[in-house]
């Protein structure tokens, strides 16, 4: 299952990403991380000193090679400059499976924490005027429209702040999403945009409080949020620790039981597939149009495969490669 965790800047979303990741990991469940943040902050909060740096290469550094590895021998795609990140896989193209003895796991996890992690890459001075961020989250979305993740395997990404997490198709990538809203009106407000927005294409949006310090707190939550509020983090003396690299003990009782009830409402999800490649046909055309076939000089709706079945009965198939 695939989970995105947003909000508001300063929210708590990357703290809440590390832990859920580390909730997963100490129950022994196959996972992998993905910082896809404009802030690449996701490797320390799993544990990685403020000097230390990640030991694999973004994954937007080698998009034209992730491309390569996937595109296989789609005939569907003829290069890598026309393959772009909302590209869906066809017959021919290569699927992954969750850390697979893959060039695109082999590369780019690394364990950070007990936490397989793969991390986008920061946006730096080159990128200053002359890109948007979601140019490298491309390699993230043509990661997850690539994955064949099982029952019991999950996905955690720590996404982009604020509604611009909508900037792209990657907010329909996910199987769960969980959006963390502070007791503010400001964080609120993204609440409701981003409500409003995948209220649109169907996707599963539940609400996690955080930083809630008492009762009035808490009923400013229940008054905006409603029943969208699964569950709830109370102000943790643990995670200040952590952030002020102190030891602390164990997270709070609370706390851990939020994580479970996280947990339990992602395993209550059912996959479906169907609907998942439904998205990435739609969003892959929708791109096309507004900019990718004037860009690549094809038309890109030519990318779609309509015999294509995603899921585990794909990998089945003598023409999927993996």
């Amino acid at each position: 299952m695939r989970v995105a965790f947003v909000g508001k800047g300063g929210s708590g979303k990357t703290t809440l990403s590390a832990l859920f990741a580390r909730h997963l990991a100490g129950s022994g469940a196959p996972l992998v991380a993905i910082d896809g943040d404009i802030n690449q902050h996701l490797a320390h909060a799993l544990g990685l000193d403020e000097d230390e740096t990640f030991g694999a290469p973004p994954l937007s550094s080698r998009t034209g090679e992730i491309k390569d590895h996937l595109r296989g021998d789609n005939p569907r795609i003829v290069s890598r400059e026309a393959m772009v990140k909302t590209t869906p896989p066809g017959r021919g193209s290569r699927l992954l499976r969750l850390l697979g003895d893959d060039e695109v796991h082999r590369t780019h996890v690394r364990e950070v924490g007990g936490v397989p992690l793969m991390v986008t890459g920061a946006f730096d001075e080159s990128d200053l005027g002359v890109a948007c961020y979601h140019s490298k989250l491309g390699a993230v979305e043509l990661y997850l429209n690539h994955l064949v993740d099982g029952p019991g395997e999950y996905v955690v990404v720590d996404m982009t702040a604020g509604a611009d997490a909508f900037a792209s198709g990657l907010f329909t990538r996910f199987d769960m999403t969980f959006l963390v809203v502070e007791p503010t009106r400001k964080s609120v407000s993204v609440y409701r945009q981003y409500q409003e927005h995948a209220a649109e294409f169907g996707i599963p949006v539940a609400v996690v409080g955080n930083k809630v310090t008492g009762e009035d707190d808490l009923l400013f939550l229940k008054e905006h949020v409603g029943d969208d509020l699964l569950a709830h983090c109370v102000q943790s003396s643990y995670v200040r620790a952590q952030e002020q690299g102190r030891e602390h003990g164990e997270l709070e009782s609370h706390n851990r039981r939020t994580l479970d009830a996280l947990k339990a409402a992602v395993d209550a999800r059912t996959k479906d597939w169907a609907t998942f490649q439904r998205h990435a046909v739609e969003f892959h055309l929708r791109n096309a149009a507004a900019w990718a076939n004037a860009a690549t000089g094809h038309d890109l709706s030519a990318q779609v495969d309509p015999e294509f079945r995603h899921g585990p009965e794909a990998l089945t198939r003598p023409t999927a490669r993996a």
